[in-house]
């Protein structure tokens, strides 16, 4: 063989010699190529070891060192603790000896099982699969299935709720239904926040976009309640309207001005004075006295420009200019027969001045000249009367318990009326809205009567009776916005009351009787805009609160 060929063929010699028959085949080589060698077909993938086995073994090698080093551990611990403290445990955590994993799951509760992603592991699916179910209660108390009954006697709430004298008690289930029952008679039905059939429709859409728009904005979008509560009535006991003035004679009465935050005090000590309205101090601005003339009433005019004021014992009428500073006494009015003038109306409109005579009459007379223009006379003596808000009509109750509707332009009686289980009037107002008319008796009752029926109906049946009050009601006034009744007697102490409307219940938290400060009350006005409430007693104190609903504190 030529040296060429023998040099190019002894390294191929080499490359494929046997291997010693002493060395044993590796289990690479087996599988693959050797070098040099032909090429052999790799095993396929299910025959091929996954490199995670070894490591997942070794970690399942450890996990299981570990909790047995942990076992060991609690055992040590266990051989120290008293049984006592052994069987509680045993009691609270159960039996875990074996398995404390199976303590942590149990701590852990419940998990949901969530649908996942298709990419889990086996393994993973398993151990949610190993998760415990929901266990039963161990114990199971028989008095909890048993239905509680709601005593409905001993709760003066609960007892306006009885429709007969056989419910003394109620279930839970049925209480709750009452109670719908008179939250939706006092809204007027059920509201649209309330209501749980409504389901989503494709106008929802359009509302989650504007959500979205909504949530991309900053500012307040919280206001509070446009309508009052009933129930409990906040409010806030501010300094006396008349404090820079003390005085102990009776007031008579209390008036807020009819645009400004003025307050009017007067009383038997023949004095008028008027105050600022602050709530801390309430400085007084002036004070009118009037000698020898204890003052029965005193109004401010219907634009506020004057005070008018009358006395228990004269037929003098006195009018007060506060822009010129004059005060103009009416000595006689032509045509006016009344030996004493005490009990007076200014019409809303300004246009009107009204004078409750005896023996049945009423004079109506020209604010402006202070002239009589005519005179009405109804059976009986007349207890008060009043204006409506339009200044049209004028209504007034009798002492036989009657009310009679005039009207002021004909000076002709509209309508007469009973008033349902009064036997003598004291006290008439109407709303400023037109709506309602509160009627007051000797014997406590006040009934809220629909303006409309009482204009039609020679018996008409009232809203509500409100039964609060013992003695004779001898005040009565409504709240600018007509969401508040304030009625008082002053033959009682602390006999006042706020009644809401529409749903005619009076708020429970007013007076607080255990403070006992309000004494008899004589008089009562609430303020146009700011949500003051102020009253007369006969100690000479003209107390004032703020209800919360109107103004912040």
């Amino acid at each position: 063989m030529p040296p060429e060929r023998r040099s190019r063929t002894r390294p191929d010699r080499r490359a494929g010699a046997r291997p010693d028959r002493k060395t044993r085949m590796r289990p690479d080589d087996r599988a693959g190529a050797g070098p040099g060698g032909p090429l052999q077909k790799a095993a396929p993938s299910s025959q091929r070891k996954s490199p995670a086995r070894p490591r997942a073994a070794a970690a399942v090698v450890a996990a299981e060192e570990e909790r047995r080093l942990r076992q060991r551990n609690r055992q040590t611990l266990e051989e120290d603790k008293p049984a006592v403290e052994r069987c509680l445990e045993e009691l609270v955590f159960g039996d875990v000896e074996d398995d404390e994993d199976a303590l942590l799951r149990r701590l852990r509760g419940p998990r949901v099982q969530v649908q996942e992603d298709s990419g889990d592991s086996e393994l993973e699916n398993e151990a949610k699969d190993n998760f415990p179910p929901h266990k039963k209660p161990v114990w199971l108390d028989e008095e909890d299935e048993d239905e509680e009954m709601v005593d409905m006697m001993n709760n003066r709430f609960r007892k306006d709720m009885m429709k007969n004298a056989s419910e003394t008690k109620l279930s839970k289930d049925e209480l709750q239904k009452r109670l719908k029952e008179e939250f939706q008679h006092a809204m007027g039905g059920v509201p649209a926040w309330a209501e749980t059939s409504k389901r989503k429709t494709s106008s929802d859409d359009e509302s989650e976009e504007d959500e979205d728009d909504l949530l991309q904005r900053t500012g307040n979008f919280i206001s509070t309640s446009t309508s009052l509560p009933k129930g409990i009535l906040k409010m806030k006991h501010c300094q006396h309207a008349n404090a820079e003035r003390p005085t102990t004679a009776r007031i008579s009465s209390v008036q807020f001005h009819p645009r400004a935050q003025v307050v009017m005090v007067a009383g038997l000590d023949n004095a008028v004075s008027l105050f600022q309205v602050d709530g801390k101090t309430n400085p007084k601005i002036q004070s009118i006295y009037l000698e020898k003339f204890p003052i029965f009433k005193a109004c401010f005019s219907a634009n506020g420009e004057k005070v008018l004021a009358t006395s228990t014992h004269s037929k003098v009428l006195y009018v007060y200019d506060m822009l010129a500073g004059k005060l103009i006494p009416v000595h006689q009015v032509r045509g006016l027969k009344e030996k004493i003038v005490r009990s007076f109306e200014v019409s809303p409109d300004g246009s009107f001045l009204l004078i409750n005579g005896v023996a049945g009459y009423f004079h109506l007379l020209s604010m402006k000249t202070k002239e009589l223009i005519g005179s009405m006379k109804i059976n009986g003596r007349i207890a008060a009367s009043t204006f409506s808000s339009d200044s049209k009509k004028v209504y007034a109750s009798s002492g036989d318990g009657d009310v009679y509707v005039w009207d002021v332009n004909s000076r002709k009686c509209l309508n007469r009326f009973v008033d349902e289980g009064s036997l003598y009037g004291l006290s008439i107002a109407t709303s400023r809205n037109g709506q309602y008319v509160a009627c007051g008796s000797n014997c406590g009752v006040v009934n809220i009567y629909n303006q409309d029926s009482c204009l039609q109906e020679a018996n008409p049946k009232p809203i509500k009776a409100v039964m609060n009050l013992v003695t004779g009601v001898t005040s009565l006034t409504f709240n600018p916005t007509t969401e508040i009744l304030a009625i008082a007697s002053e033959k009682m102490k602390e006999a006042v009351r706020l009644v809401h409307l529409p749903s005619c219940t009076v708020f429970s938290n007013f007076p607080v009787v255990k403070k006992k400060n309000i004494s008899l009350v004589h008089t009562m006005d609430f303020s146009p805009r700011s949500g003051y409430f102020a009253l007369g007693n006969e100690k000479g104190k003209a107390l004032m609160y703020r209800l919360h609903h109107y103004s912040d504190f």
